[in-house]
């Protein structure tokens, strides 16, 4: 597992998780690009100079003795032309002369595109695990297309009477499959002004966009009141789905809800004689991704993305680094929407209401070629690292909460005035992040352990408007075991993470208003690990979209039948998941077993692309077959009080399992 890229610059590279995307550009000792070949020139922009440059301009040879040849003088003046004039005054060129047109060519801005296209089809099927819970309740809605009894509603409510083979006899819908695909294009450029000066950007084409959402027969329009965007007028050469004949490009608010094109991250890095100084909208990584996680991941749905200016310095000689950060959490509200397209800076209104976010973090990472002859010679890496946050915010917006709320004046024990819309919440919290890597010969530990430690003297309590005073005290633990064998073909891993739960919280999913904070009780302890550290396919990153208020156990194994020194690989893996509630009142049927799954994957790299050369690193086309299945166990089950209710309509209470199959084909560039 490598040190965070978003963190240490050009010092370390990118955290890595199962399939990661990697920069597999040939660098020499230093880490810049290799230069080519003496023999071939650099392409074309490069900061390489052109060996052929330093050629002298060939001169004609001069005519035979006795010869008369007409066009002498027009050759001698073209050879004149072609030669450069020298401090010392003699007619030739040398190679350290450097002229202006050679000098502008050679700082002319390099551009780098590099990123992936990804497809991915994915069946869903019964994630709601046979539950009969209620749109507002449930751990996976069930499918619209489905007839299920919800507890405490009547045997009609989601009965739809529109299937059958007759259609004027009612009969209801079952269908608990729900299959989908997905595709995403995603372009990471590179502007190097220089070798210390570059600009970094994401951008995403297409970004997850659901294959077959926007045909010509749909298309929405602005709706009223709550109802955000409804369906417009139909097409009239298209009136229904069954007559499209072709997709639209995503347009937010006429035929879908995003545009086509996300600039997602953009950013400069400048490095000084001292450090790196890196400014902008950048990705945010630390350790194994447990907290902070840059999702860069080919296969990645979420990342974290923070508005930052940062510097990074170090002492290379012990290969320590170290550095800050002021971070732009949230700016509250701003008067953007006095401007338009004609132009103007908008700015934000008030700093009270600003989230403010300072960081701190000191590592030390191992130079690779430095850590590979110490690996060589059986002896013990040691990696790690310490990332600091303090964060911050005095005021913030009433009903910004999730709960309506009239603003409050401090001190006066009541509501009273509007306060600009203002809600005094006085709250710090201190995350501290240690990670550590230790590495011997073929094995490898790793863990990130994190705490999100503070006070929000003003919270939404039970009334709602009252003052309270709420502590944050959450925890969370990963930990990642791997030993290689057979020329690394084998592969044999036992992961462990740990999130803290709430003895005041009765679901592990999050609530909103004055439930979000426990109404006052006691302290806000559910950890939630990052949704990109995905460690499995079903329960924790789909039903409940993360890692939260649980552990897990996961033992894997993998195996590369087919692995070729250019990069092809052939393969599969299988992983089992045991999944425990840290709290066991959070959990639905009380009871910390939440359910055991097996996940199974068979994968193929090519061996073409400029990327695939090594294959421990991803690059060029890949594909993947992924099955998954999970059995819940008591912790999803039902509690007696509700099954003795006997709703009409439920007489099976008991859960059952989900399955996903997943086909997954990128390629990497």
């Amino acid at each position: 597992m490598a040190f965070p890229f978003a963190l240490m610059g050009v010092f370390a590279s990118t955290a890595s998780t199962a399939h990661a995307q990697s920069d597999d550009k040939a660098t020499d000792s230093k880490g810049s690009p290799a230069p080519p070949p003496s023999s071939s020139p650099p392409p074309r922009g490069s900061l390489l100079p052109n060996p052929q440059d330093d050629a002298a301009p060939s001169t004609p040879s001069p005519p035979a003795a006795g010869s008369v040849d007409p066009a002498a003088d027009q050759r001698e003046l073209e050879a004149q032309g072609r030669q450069r004039p020298v401090a010392d005054g003699l007619v030739g060129s040398r190679s350290q002369d450097v002229y202006s047109e050679d000098w502008f060519s050679r700082i002319r801005p390099v551009l780098e595109l590099h990123g992936y296209f990804r497809t991915r089809g994915e069946l869903f099927h019964n994630f709601a695990l046979g539950r009969h819970d209620g749109a507002n309740n449930a751990l996976w809605p069930q499918p619209i297309d489905n007839s299920f009894v919800p507890v405490g509603g009547n045997a009609n409510a989601v009965s739809l009477g529109l299937c059958g083979s007759n259609p004027n006899v009612a009969e209801s819908c079952q269908d608990k499959t729900q299959a989908t695909a997905n595709m995403r294009f995603r372009i990471n450029p590179e502007l190097h002004i220089s070798d210390n000066l570059r600009i970094m950007a994401q951008i995403d084409m297409l970004d997850n966009l659901v294959l077959g959402s926007t045909p010509d027969a749909y298309a929405m329009q602005p709706g009223s009141g709550s109802n955000g965007y409804v369906r417009s007028g139909g097409n009239p050469y298209a009136p229904i789905a069954l007559f499209s004949n072709t997709q639209g490009p995503p347009t937010a608010g006429v035929n879908g809800w995003r545009n086509s094109i996300d600039v997602k991250r953009a950013w400069g890095e400048y490095m000084t004689p001292v450090g790196q100084i890196r400014f902008g909208r950048m990705p945010h990584h630390w350790g194994l991704g447990m907290m902070w996680n840059s999702g860069d991941n080919i296969d990645a749905d979420y990342h974290s993305t923070i508005d930052r200016i940062m510097f990074t310095s170090g002492i290379k000689a012990l290969d320590l680094y170290f550095g800050g950060s002021w971070d732009f959490v949230s700016s509250g509200p701003t008067n953007a929407n006095a401007y338009s397209v004609y132009g103007g800076q908008p700015y934000n209104t008030g700093n009270l209401t600003n989230v403010n976010q300072w960081s701190l973090f000191v590592a030390r990472r191992t130079n690779p070629e430095l850590q590979r002859l110490q690996l060589s010679r059986n002896q013990v890496v040691i990696n790690g690292g310490l990332y600091a946050v303090y964060r911050s915010q005095y005021l913030d917006l009433a009903g910004n909460n999730g709960v309506t709320e009239t603003p409050w004046t401090f001190g006066s024990g009541a509501n009273s005035g509007t306060n600009n819309g203002l809600e005094r919440r006085n709250a710090q919290i201190f995350i501290p992040d240690a990670w550590v890597q230790i590495l011997f010969k073929k094995f490898r530990f790793e863990a990130e352990f994190a705490s999100v430690w503070g006070n929000i003297e003003r919270a939404p309590n039970a009334a709602g408007n009252n003052a309270s005073d709420t502590k944050v005290r959450q925890y969370g633990l990963t930990t990642q075991t791997e030993f290689k064998a057979i020329e690394d073909k084998l592969r044999l891993n036992l992961g462990f993470g740990w999130a803290s739960g709430d003895p005041w919280q009765d679901s592990l999913q999050p609530q909103t208003g004055p439930n979000a904070f426990n109404s006052g009780n006691g302290p806000v302890s559910t950890f939630r690990m990052n949704p990109a550290y995905n460690v499995d396919l079903i329960f924790f990153r789909r039903i409940l979209s993360r890692v939260e208020g649980a552990y897990y156990f996961r033992p894997s194994v993998e195996y590369d039948f087919l692995r070729s020194p250019g990069g092809q690989k052939f393969g599969g893996n299988a992983a089992v998941i045991w999944s425990r509630a840290s709290e066991f009142v959070q959990s639905p049927g009380h009871n910390r077993d939440l359910g055991l799954e097996l996940n199974l994957s068979l994968y193929y790299q090519a061996k073409d692309g400029a990327l695939n050369d090594d294959p421990d690193k991803l690059g060029g086309f890949f594909a993947m077959l992924q099955y998954g299945v999970f059995f819940p166990l008591g912790g999803l089950n039902y509690l007696p009080n509700i099954t003795s209710a006997n709703t009409p309509g439920i007489s099976d209470w008991s859960t059952s399992s989900a399955h996903t199959i997943r086909l997954f084909m990128g390629i990497v560039y």
